[in-house]
């Protein structure tokens, strides 16, 4: 169905209007009939994360959000964490074969992803209350020559070649593992298995996960004769056509351990101003009517959205007091020219300070330049300050001398600040 189609289709449920409404719909197999289950009792849907690494990030957030529409809308989400499909690793998006994990590492991995959920969906017994499974409760008794026999038939080498995650890999001429090609027959099983377990009717993901979730979708249809469904978001990016999340510093997490309440807030203040108004709707649960009137702000007015949309987003995530605080010490920072500890804050070198260490080095190391060179050119042209005085070199010699209460404020440009404490 194309963007012109969803314009002028007219669901009859709740969860299709919004996910529609907040543009969350990119592609959907057979929306018609999704909602019309949707209409007419509760939809049990699911969302896979793979535990690469210790914390889920920006990138993973809009899928769940979708989960926590479905929940608002009165259906019941699964959280599938990927302790079987992990030991493999998700080609999609990839032009390298993912590192190989120990079972401790992704255990270690699964129980630190977990508790970001518990933020955004609510879990108990109820019909539609939200529950975590692990894939590698039934992938990992699958033994080979079963697993072969049961579902290599339902899939063809020709169709598998076909999916956007292997044409690209074979495009570019990189390789790829056997291990990974299996990847999207592992997938294609979880949602049968889900299905068999727990009814689940639909699969969510970013829409480069289409072929893997269609997949789920054929196998369903021919073992069990039954009809699944699956959706899928646009790719996120900004208005300027930059991939969502990322930043000179590196990925935007989700963890309170791999990025701070006040990394997060100024992450979402710092949105382009055509963004804002979307990202309200993808990332907030404030009403249309309000996402409307913060995002025809005028001019500098506009601003201010940004600062709800960083409340709301960093509220969500973190909690209300962490969203308070964060926006108070942003405030001060920039528009009072304070001092808090509440600022990011990273150790250096007493030992290198004292012969002193060049501007442009520190700011880089400090992740607020992407390089040495934009550094200089931040300097150049006015943007770079220690301890809130204009630095238009950036190869002068911050020393011990600049230490004040204990640390040296860095800024660059009117959004990023850390505070360097020498050790």
């Amino acid at each position: 169905m194309s963007e012109t189609d969803l314009a002028s289709f007219k669901p009859k449920s709740d969860f299709i209007r919004v996910m529609i409404e907040r543009g969350y719909v990119h592609q959907c197999s057979d929306i018609e009939a999704l909602d019309k289950a949707a209409s007419e009792g509760v939809v049990t849907a699911y969302v896979g994360y793979d535990a690469t690494a210790t914390s889920l990030h920006i990138g993973n957030l809009i899928s769940v959000m979708m989960l926590r529409r479905l929940q608002q809308a009165g259906h019941r989400p699964i959280v599938v964490m990927g302790g079987g499909t992990t030991k493999v690793g998700d080609p999609s998006g990839k032009d390298t074969q993912r590192q190989m994990l120990t079972e401790a590492d992704i255990q270690a991995n699964i129980d630190s992803i977990k508790v970001v959920f518990d933020r955004f969906l609510n879990f108990g017994s109820g019909k539609s209350d939200a529950f975590i499974v692990d894939n590698d409760e039934w992938l990992s008794k699958f033994g080979y020559i079963q697993f072969l026999r049961d579902f290599g038939p339902h899939f063809t080498i020709n169709r598998m070649l076909t999916f956007e995650s292997v044409k690209l890999r074979l495009d570019r001429e990189q390789p790829l593992s056997f291990l990974e090609f299996n990847y999207m027959l592992m997938q294609a099983v979880d949602f049968l298995e889900l299905q068999r377990r727990h009814g689940c009717l639909l699969q969510m993901g970013g829409s480069d996960q289409w072929g893997n979730i269609i997949n789920g979708v054929d196998l369903i249809r021919r073992v069990e004769a039954k009809q699944a469904f699956a959706l899928t978001t646009p790719l996120l990016t900004t208005a300027s056509g930059a991939k969502m999340g990322k930043t000179a510093s590196g990925a935007v997490w989700l963890n309170e351990d791999r990025m701070s309440p006040y990394d997060y807030w100024q992450f979402w203040r710092n949105t382009e101003d055509a963004d804002v108004g979307r990202f309200l709707k993808l990332f907030t649960d404030l009403p249309l009517e309000e996402i409307a009137r913060l995002e025809a702000l005028p001019g500098a007015q506009i601003n201010d959205a940004k600062k709800v949309l960083a409340d709301e987003a960093t509220a969500l995530l973190h909690g209300r007091d962490a969203a308070t605080t964060a926006r108070a010490t942003a405030e001060a920072a920039f528009e009072q020219g304070v001092t808090s500890a509440d600022l990011p804050t990273l150790e250096t070198s007493r030992a290198d300070l004292e012969t002193g260490v060049p501007l442009a080095n520190l700011v880089a190391d400090a992740g607020l330049a992407s390089s040495r060179g934009e550094a200089r050119r931040l300097a150049q042209g006015g943007g770079l300050k220690v301890n809130d005085k204009p630095e238009p070199d950036a190869g002068r010699l911050v020393t011990l001398a600049d230490v004040i209460d204990g640390a040296i404020k860095l800024a660059a440009g009117k959004k990023k600040i850390v505070l360097l404490k020498p050790t």
